[in-house]
């Protein structure tokens, strides 16, 4: 399977269809990446191929890790597959040309963090009336509980954290392929804020 790790660089509307129509596609900036572990189904229960992207400095456990791959990868990235192929080696580098375009990809990455948020921005509910009695307390929840079972059920709309989840959009399509920059640009919106890691993987 097709995959890689990108980091996201921005949208542009700069790109023409063959159709002579200007579509919107998020930019993608992607390094080589090293295949660093092969898991297959005799030794690991599951087939599966793990990625490295980027430098930094590393630990001595992933250090021992990476030494078969001869990687610096600090980030790293698991992917499953049907079967492994006679050229997935580890070691083996992985660039942006692995992918043609108009290939169908998904795409997952972490969406913005916004903090914690209230019913209204998070759920859309309605605020309450600010006549008659209203004390001011227009945005609260109101009453949340039952008298059966005696407890908030699990999965309650509520307050809470908004955002900062992993987020799969699946369907898109590639656009723009600038192998010798690394450079992929992929039609619609790509969840998370700029120079946010993207990994894509390519839909059979």
């Amino acid at each position: 399977m097709k995959s890689l790790i990108a980091r996201k660089v921005g949208m542009t509307s700069a790109v023409i269809a063959d159709s002579g129509v200007m579509q919107a596609v998020t930019i993608l900036k992607a390094e080589p990446g090293t295949l660093t572990q092969v898991k297959t189904l005799e030794k690991d229960g599951y087939n599966a191929l793990q990625f490295g992207w980027g430098k930094g400095r590393l630990s001595k456990p992933l250090a021992g890790h990476l030494k078969a791959s001869k990687a610096e990868s600090k980030i790293l990235r698991e992917v499953r597959v049907d079967h492994i192929d006679e050229g997935m080696t580890v070691g083996s580098s992985v660039k942006a040309d692995i992918f043609e375009v108009g290939d169908t990809v998904s795409v997952s990455a972490k969406t913005k963090g916004k903090g914690w948020a209230g019913t209204i921005k998070r759920h859309n509910f309605h605020r309450q009336r600010k006549t008659h009695g209203g004390k001011g307390d227009t945005r609260k929840v109101g009453s949340i509980g039952s008298m059966y079972p005696q407890h908030i059920r699990k999965g309650k709309k509520m307050a809470g954290r908004m955002g900062n989840v992993n987020v799969t959009v699946k369907g898109q399509k590639i656009a723009l392929i600038d192998a010798d920059n690394g450079i992929i640009g992929i039609t619609g919106a790509v969840p998370g804020p700029r120079k946010g890691l993207v990994l894509i993987k390519g839909v059979k």
